[in-house]
């Protein structure tokens, strides 16, 4: 197991190559969130900063918990060789179209159909360990489903589907933002 201060090159490029992800979060007296990600949706900005394209889904636990805590693990795991985890530990928040910074923040992103937000983490610490106990195993493909419900939904459906929830399963407030209403292709 070896911790580095900042991503270097190699990171970048291993992170890169990876096709899913895992955030976790937590906050006092709320359960401990985690969730995979992929649709392309991540993005190394500089060695001390990285950020997620977040698209509606089952709920905003990820808001939430950073909004009452920031603290936030992204891992990943090559299902190839070399077998490698990889840890990003740091401090998160959520970054809503309303928000200064956002235009240029989104325009590091492929537009998604049901963005909602970007989580933007600043890079306490990585650390790499071995994988050896993880899988060999390829990716097929991209699945379609989420991309393809929320492009056809109307504009109307759109902003009642990606305003809420209000709180988290845990009864933390989520910070709203306003609604992208651009038609982004499945």
């Amino acid at each position: 197991m070896d911790f580095f201060p900042a991503l270097t090159d190699d990171h970048r490029a291993f992170v890169a190559r990876q096709p899913v992800f895992f955030v976790a979060t937590a906050a006092e007296g709320a359960r401990i969130n985690l969730s995979p990600k992929g649709m392309d949706s991540f993005r190394v900005l500089d060695p001390k900063t990285v950020a997620y394209l977040d698209v509606g889904g089952s709920g905003n636990e990820t808001n939430a918990h950073l909004g009452a805590d920031g603290r936030i693990t992204i891992m990943f795991c090559a299902f190839d060789q070399p077998a490698v985890i990889f840890r990003i530990y740091g401090k998160g928040r959520a970054v809503l179209p309303q928000d200064d910074g956002w235009a240029d923040l989104y325009a590091q992103f492929t537009p998604l159909p049901g963005t909602r937000q970007i989580f933007l983490i600043d890079v306490g610490e990585v650390q790499t360990s071995c994988g050896w106990g993880v899988p060999f195993m390829t990716l097929d493909r991209e699945r379609q489903t989420l991309s393809k419900y929320h492009a056809t939904q109307t504009d109307a459906e759109r902003i009642e589907e990606l305003a809420g929830p209000i709180e988290s399963i845990d009864g933390l407030p989520v910070r709203l933002g306003t609604v992208l209403l651009e038609r982004v292709g499945a």
